[in-house]
Parts: C-alpha cells; sequence; structure tokens
C-alpha cells in the first residue's frame, strides 16, 4: 500500500509545480520532498513525473495518481480541520501582487476592510509593473490590467473602466480646451510611457462608429500615474488617468475630464492566479471579498 504522507506530498508538489515551492508550503525541507515522491515512485514502480530544470509534467500514470492524492489530501485536511476547527478559522499569509498607482485608493482600502472582516490573515503585498511568474515570485493572487497571456492562469474581472483625458482647471483657464483629437496638438501632453520616443492614443466618438488616431511626443512621459498625476495636479498639461488612481481628485473637481465624447478604449482589471484545482481558504476568501468589495469602493466607473 502506498505511503499516504508521500502521496500528499507529491498532491503538493503537483499543486505547486515546484519541489521547493511544494517544500515551503508543507515547511519541510526539498530533500525530504524529493525523497518522498522518489519513494512512492518507487512503491509503484513507474514514473509519475518528468522534470527538467524548469517544469514538471505528469506522465499518464502520475495524472490518475493525482486525482487519488488529491481526494486523499481533501479527506485528510478535512478531518483535521474537524477534529481542530481550524477550517472555519481564516488564518494564514496571503501574497499580493499589483501593479502601481492603485495602492492607496484601492489596494489599502481594500486590504483594510479584509484584514478587519479577518484579523488572523497576513497580507504581504509586491508592487511592481513586471509581469509576475506566480511560483518564482510566490505571489498567490496577482491584481492585472489587460489580455491574459498565460493559459496556465486563471483570472476573474473585478473592474471594467476606461481612462479618462484629463487636466486641472487652472491648466485650462487660459486655453482653449480641445475638442476633438487633432486638437491636442496645441497642448502639453503628460503620458503613461515605457521610454517610448513617440506615443499614440486612440479614441472613439461615443454613439458611434468613428475612431481617431493621435500620435504625439509627450512632453512628459513617465511610467508611474502617480507622476502624471502630479504634473496635472501641477497645471503642466492634459493626459490620461485610470479612474482608480486618485478618484477624489475628480469628485473634488481638482482634475476635470476634457474631450470626454471621444473616449479611450476600456480595459479589465482583473485577479489572477494558478490554475490549480485547489487554493488556500484565505485565498479563496479574498477572491470573493474582493469582488464585493471593489464595487463598494469604486461604484460609478467610466466605461
Amino acid at each position: 500500500m502506498p505511503d499516504l504522507n508521500a502521496l500528499i506530498v507529491f498532491a503538493k508538489v503537483i499543486e505547486a509545480r515546484s519541489f521547493s515551492q511544494a517544500a515551503r508550503r508543507l515547511k519541510i525541507p526539498v530533500s525530504t520532498v524529493s525523497r518522498r515522491v522518489a519513494d512512492l515512485e518507487d512503491q509503484l514502480g513507474t514514473r509519475l513525473l518528468e522534470r527538467s530544470t524548469r517544469n514538471l509534467r505528469l506522465t499518464e500514470v502520475g495524472a490518475d495518481v493525482f486525482e487519488h492524492a488529491l481526494r486523499i489530501m481533501e479527506i485528510a485536511e478535512a478531518l483535521d480541520g474537524h477534529v481542530s476547527n481550524q477550517l472555519s478559522r481564516v488564518a494564514g499569509t496571503l501574497r499580493l501582487s499589483a501593479p502601481p498607482s492603485i495602492s492607496d485608493s484601492l489596494l489599502m482600502p481594500l486590504i483594510g476592510a479584509f484584514q478587519a472582516s479577518y484579523p488572523d490573515v497576513r497580507v504581504q503585498v509586491m508592487i511592481t509593473e513586471r509581469t509576475i511568474d506566480h511560483i518564482a515570485d510566490g505571489v498567490d493572487l496577482s491584481f492585472h490590467v489587460g489580455p491574459m497571456r498565460d493559459s496556465a492562469l486563471i483570472a476573474r474581472r473585478i473592474l471594467t473602466y476606461r481612462h479618462q483625458l484629463v487636466a486641472s482647471p487652472a491648466y485650462l483657464a487660459h486655453r482653449e480646451p480641445p475638442r476633438r483629437p487633432e486638437d491636442l496638438q496645441d497642448h502639453r501632453i503628460l503620458a503613461f510611457s515605457h521610454w517610448q520616443p513617440e506615443h499614440r492614443w486612440v479614441f472613439s466618438r461615443a454613439g458611434s462608429t468613428e475612431t481617431q488616431t493621435f500620435s504625439f511626443l509627450p512632453h512628459l512621459g513617465i511610467n508611474d500615474f502617480a507622476g502624471v498625476t502630479a504634473g496635472l495636479l501641477a497645471g503642466q498639461g492634459v493626459g490620461d488617468l485610470p479612474p482608480i488612481v486618485q478618484p477624489d481628485l475628480m469628485r473634488d473637481g481638482r482634475l476635470v475630464e476634457i474631450m470626454p465624447e471621444w473616449r479611450f478604449p476600456v480595459f479589465d482589471l482583473c485577479l489572477v492566479h494558478l490554475g490549480t484545482r485547489r487554493l488556500p481558504l484565505p485565498v479563496r476568501v479574498f477572491k470573493d471579498f474582493t469582488y464585493t468589495m471593489v464595487q463598494t469602493i469604486f461604484p460609478d466607473l467610466p466605461t
């Protein structure tokens, strides 16, 4: 009969897609994880995994064993939860990643409300623009804007919105506001930009199929919407902002939308995780909590 503990370790390796990540989750040495899986293969008399330096791939037999191992692990965890009453208590560490500029308006209100409801969950956040490797970076959930390119990831859309073209009243006080995209050539442009010498905006006219593309060299290009916002507030020009970045600026009139009939494309903000069948309880709870809470934080986004 196969070692049940070895089956559970094997299931953890497949869920984590990594021996080292499974070892961290199980809080045991990597050598122990590797030995348990090797012992299980010896007991069953067949190879369960094909291993390379970067990937793990289940063999045909390994896929069948994984299904059984998952059920055994679920039974073991449910039994442990029934005895210790731990499954009803949401606890542990939640590791998130998010792009810059949304930490104050979205992330911190969300995490604050979540921890008020679930005080035993610790949250660690990594703010970065780069594409996240959920395994290598040890991230449970990431906030992602735009389409997904990795089919191994599962995305849940939590917000849909379009950027707005905005400026400060002080900037507009001494200039004729633009009415159409071509009018922007007479204005100073601030743009979110990754070292691009030339930039372009694509506009769609509300209520019609008309589109226009405006190409320009920004007076200020910076890969941080917080920097764009600071420049706009200082009256340095016009620029595009996501409505989830400091939305109070629009509500208070410190920034105003210009050329509202010409609109930017719509974006989706998603919560993303690895496509494993089982997620830790804090991750599952945070996903559902976020989906509900963001509707309260941003009840009326432009689309």
